[in-house]
Parts: C-alpha cells; structure tokens; sequence
C-alpha cells in the first residue's frame, strides 16, 4: 500500500511497489503513451485533410466568383513589421495571420522579421491547415475554418 492508499504503486505513485515489474510496467505505460500519440496524430492529420478539402473548394470558387486575390503580408514576431511575402490570396483572420494562398494551401504568417526581411521580404511555409485557426491561443480569437471562409465568401 502507498501514501495514498492504492496498492501496488511506490508512494510517489509513479509505478510498482518492488523492482520485480518495473520494466513491465515502464513498457506498458510506455506502449499507451506510444498508442495516444498514435491516435492523436491520425485525428490530426483527418483534420488537415478535410481543412485542405474546404480551402481547396474556396479557392476554386473564389476564382471563379470571387473575391479577389490580394498580395499577402507577413507580422513580425510579436506584432512587428509587416513584411512582403511572394504569396497572392486570402487573409483568414482579422489579425492578417493566418491566409490560404492561390495555390490552396495554407500559411501562418507569422516570422522573426528583422533588417534582411524588410529588403528581402520574407518566404513563409505552408503548414497544415486546421479546422479551428488559433485553438488554444491565449488572446481567444479562435475562428471555425468555414465561419472565415464564410466570412470571405459575403465579401463577393
């Protein structure tokens, strides 16, 4: 029994009471972790496949019906600068950090900026598109992928 009452864990309630099945029990804790990880980059990647589906679908439309493309900026890194990107599209959110492309596929515009990028301009990467754009962020302005196509879609 442990300080906290379960039996069959150390009183730190890390693992196992005695060493005999440590290494079993470091292995199946070690497969769940493995298994979750598992799961979670599977419903990641579902995810980015159907946000690529609608940005796909958007860019088709907007081609045809518009709105316009536009020549897309970069943000510093902390609200800083606003740089030249080789990129033409579609901002996603208000804050302009967050766009689909002509292409369809989808950037964060967001880089450490600084004197080279002011001349130069900046390249940014695409990267996976969610369904939410800035889950998690701290300043809670999240916004539903098809709310900001919608968004784009009443600008025609």
């Amino acid at each position: 029994m442990t300080a906290h009452g379960r039996p069959g864990e150390t009183a730190d309630g890390d693992g196992p009471a005695g060493g005999g099945h440590d290494d079993d029990w470091r292995a199946r804790r070690a497969e769940r972790a493995d298994a979750l990880g598992d799961a979670l980059a599977r419903r990641q990647a579902a995810e980015s496949a159907r946000a690529s589906a609608m940005l796909a679908e958007f860019v088709a439309e907007a081609a045809e019906l518009g709105p316009p493309p536009v020549a897309l900026h970069a943000r510093g890194a902390g609200g800083r600068g606003r740089y030249r990107t080789h990129l033409t599209g579609w901002y996603l959110r208000r804050d302009e950090r967050a766009a689909v492309a002509t292409d369809g596929r989808f950037y964060l515009l967001t880089v450490p900026g600084g004197l080279g990028a002011v001349v130069r301009g900046v390249r940014p990467q695409p990267s996976d598109p969610p369904l939410v754009l800035g889950r998690g962020s701290r300043d809670g302005e999240s916004i539903d992928l098809a709310d900001a196509l919608a968004r784009l879609r009443a600008q025609r």
